[in-house]
């Protein structure tokens, strides 16, 4: 039981987190603890998460914030809530708590792990790479050296990845093969990167090529000074956008001498609609998709979407194993919640997207704004809209950098030898290339 005098918090910070609960509203809440940020007391932050739980019916979460409330300077009691708040994806929550943990028990690897996740989810990769530094003379190599060089690939520092990668035995379990080559890879894809680009953190591409194998086929013209480096916040798309993205598929294939013999089509509409002007684009027949068939381009306009169709998870798994002279190329992919498998080609980088033939805003006849009806007319109808867009690239808000065709081709050019390798697992951290994110 909590005494009458602890069942508030006293932070005015965390007040407004919980003023938020006693509305009910569980989400607006842990928006206040986010922004309270990682210098509250842990006890008064324990008392409103375990309110929060209580509310959401997070048992295990609810009972390790009550042990924390109880006894906030116990090293089971921190580590329990940062376990919890980790699993229940919470993981700002747990940062703290697990850093005070480890505090007490400095030569528990358990400890640092569990902390190293948090940082990981968050993003946080340079403070794990810190954080696993520190404890280098008692790590382990299989998961601990790896992970070191996973987080300095993420956070940037290619020196010390390529370092530390060098040291690494061959593991002797077989579930770290997998992540062994996967890191192998981007090491591989970096070295192909550098001669050509600066892999600085406003390298966009090069980074996204580094990190999952994508190439990444237009950079935004708009909100460099906001923090975007190439990537949409909120993108009403249009024709031309999607045009361009085509355009420089085309160039992507070429220029690495990939020569498919078909388009496929995802089952969801905007990726149909896409596929029957990258088929046109690409002078290739267009089929529906089918599990296994070779030398294709398989289209998709959002993996998110295509993910929320009926045979959207089946689809999508059937995807992450490679096919060979299967190319995977996504229109426009969400940066802020990546899909489940990562694309070979992706024309942009969004966090909210609205097809061209969607529900897209415009203004009303009161003047205000007001969402207009989406497009119903014929797949192949609007596919000959795009394919008749002027794909020429926009003056963007004059902050952007330039993109041109010749830097693109040099691009592909440099890195076509390592592209196309390996399966395509999920993409996990926007890498080293900072962002902002508006919701």
């Amino acid at each position: 039981m909590f005494s009458r005098r602890n069942r508030r918090p006293k932070s005015p910070e965390l007040l407004k987190a919980w003023e938020s609960l006693e509305c009910g509203d569980v989400p607006g809440a842990l928006r206040q603890l986010r922004a309270a940020g990682e210098d509250q007391p842990l006890n008064e932050v324990a008392l409103v998460v375990k309110r929060a739980a209580d509310t959401a019916g997070f048992t295990d979460l609810a009972e390790a914030a009550a042990g924390l409330a109880r006894d906030p300077g116990e090293p089971r009691a921190l580590y329990d809530f940062g376990y919890a708040c980790v699993e229940r994806g919470v993981s700002y929550l747990a940062v703290p708590a697990l850093r005070e943990a480890l505090r007490h028990r400095p030569d528990s690897l358990g400890v640092l792990r569990e902390l190293v996740s948090a940082y990981e989810d968050e993003g946080r990769h340079h403070e794990a790479m810190t954080e696993l530094a520190r404890h280098e003379d008692r790590f382990a190599q299989w998961p601990d050296r790896y992970l070191l060089v996973f987080n300095a690939i993420m956070a940037g520092d290619l020196a010390v990845a390529r370092h530390h990668h060098a040291l690494l035995d061959d593991p002797q379990d077989p579930q770290w093969r997998a992540p062994r080559d996967r890191q192998s890879r981007m090491l591989g894809r970096a070295a192909a990167v550098e001669a050509t680009g600066t892999l600085d953190t406003t390298d966009l591409r090069g980074w996204q090529y580094v990190l999952g194998g994508t190439v990444l086929g237009t950079v935004s013209p708009f909100g460099l000074d906001a923090g975007m480096n190439g990537r949409y916040a909120w993108l009403q798309d249009d024709p031309a956008l999607c045009l361009r993205g085509l355009t420089r598929l085309r160039t992507l294939l070429e220029a690495a001498g990939v020569r498919p013999r078909s388009v496929s089509l995802l089952p969801d509409r905007d990726s149909r609609v896409l596929g029957l002007a990258a088929a046109e684009v690409l002078g290739l027949p267009a089929e529906p998709f089918a599990p296994g068939r070779q030398d294709t381009v398989v289209i998709a306009y959002d993996l998110n979407e295509v993910a929320a169709h009926d045979d959207g998870p089946e689809t999508l798994r059937q995807l992450v194993e490679r096919v060979p002279g299967q190319v995977l190329h996504e229109h426009a992919g969400n940066w802020t919640d990546p899909p489940a498998v990562t694309p070979d080609s992706v024309g942009l980088l969004h966090q909210t997207v609205v097809a061209p033939w969607g529900e897209q805003l415009r203004q009303g006849a009161d003047g205000g704004v007001e969402r207009g009806p989406a497009d119903d007319r014929p797949e192949a109808e609007i596919a000959a809209s795009v394919t008749a867009a002027d794909p020429g690239a926009g003056d963007g808000d004059g902050e952007g950098s330039a993109d041109t065709d010749e830097s693109f081709t040099a691009f592909v050019t440099a890195v076509r030898d390592t592209w196309l390798d390996g399966p395509r697992t999920r993409l996990t951290s926007a890498g080293p290339v900072p962002i902002s994110r508006f919701r």
